[in-house]
């Protein structure tokens, strides 16, 4: 019996609790190599979470015309930057991906048609956070593609139509940034290492300080128009892509699910990692 024997036996095993979601800022691909709090709170996060069957990714770095799901066997680990020391472009993340979750989620989803995609890998949004989560990749992954052809109450529409997924072992990940606008970046020393260090901008703090009331409030609808919320968030969010996979986490919330933040520091004055947990965590 190989691994894929083992992975197929695992994806026929009922689960028996609603797995958790999450939203995580991922910032600097540098993380995913760092020992940084950022890392080190992916690190933890990964001690405390249930043992998932399956992860689903919804990133910020894939954007598509329509939806597209990822059915490599074998994703690779795709470097989509640039300008970063040659360890960072070393580094692989060699989880299998999984067909079973493919066909759960194009299945899942009805108001759109859900392509499959084997051009695709797991992009720095996805395993640059999953790497200090679940270091040793044992755990299949796929990444569905956010359509940048649509508005933000298309996506959280679509999103609520996979929060049955919970109920099979899935982990549902959002990574993006609430506040992401690389053309106002400030670092105040001049030395790029220093681009995790804590400082915000007066309005990238007022932006992402809403974003977190509306998220407590549970008040999706303003979220999911966002381009409605003020001068603060339109520097926040200039693109979309970014902002869109907190929506995702927030649709499949249950009403009454518990909801913390963590990591919630803004960086080079006009990004901030803040990011979420829903539901229970386990141990």
């Amino acid at each position: 019996m190989d691994l894929n024997d083992l992975n197929r036996m695992a994806e026929n095993l009922a689960p028996t609790d609603t797995m958790p979601v999450l939203f995580v800022g991922h910032g600097s691909p540098m993380n995913a190599i760092e020992d940084n709090p950022f890392s080190q709170a992916w690190r933890e996060l990964g001690k405390t979470l249930p043992r998932p069957r399956a992860i689903l990714c919804i990133s910020a770095h894939w954007e598509t015309r329509g939806t597209q799901v990822t059915v490599n066997s074998k994703p690779p680990t795709i470097h989509d930057f640039g300008g970063f020391p040659r360890a960072l472009f070393e580094t692989q993340y060699p989880a299998p991906g999984s067909q079973w979750l493919a066909d759960e989620t194009k299945n899942a989803i009805k108001q759109t048609d859900v392509l499959f995609s084997d051009d695709w890998g797991l992009d720095h949004g996805c395993w640059s956070i999953l790497k200090p989560m679940f270091p040793d990749a044992d755990v299949p992954v796929i990444q569905l593609s956010l359509d940048y052809t649509k508005p933000g109450q298309y996506h959280y529409e679509l999103a609520k139509e996979l929060a049955s997924l919970r109920q099979k072992g899935v982990l549902i990940i959002g990574s993006g940034n609430l506040v992401h606008n690389l053309r106002r970046i400030v670092i105040r020393s001049g030395d790029i290492s220093d681009f995790n260090q804590p400082y915000g901008l007066d309005w990238a703090l007022e932006a992402n300080e809403l974003f977190k009331k509306l998220i407590v409030d549970n008040d999706h609808k303003s979220l999911s128009n966002y381009k409605a919320l003020g001068s603060a968030v339109q520097l926040a969010v200039p693109t979309p892509e970014h902002y869109l996979p907190v929506l995702y986490a927030l649709a499949v919330k249950g009403v009454n699910e518990p909801l913390s933040f963590f990591n919630d520091v803004a960086t080079g004055g006009s990004l901030t990692m803040t990011s979420l947990k829903i539901g229970t965590l386990g141990v």
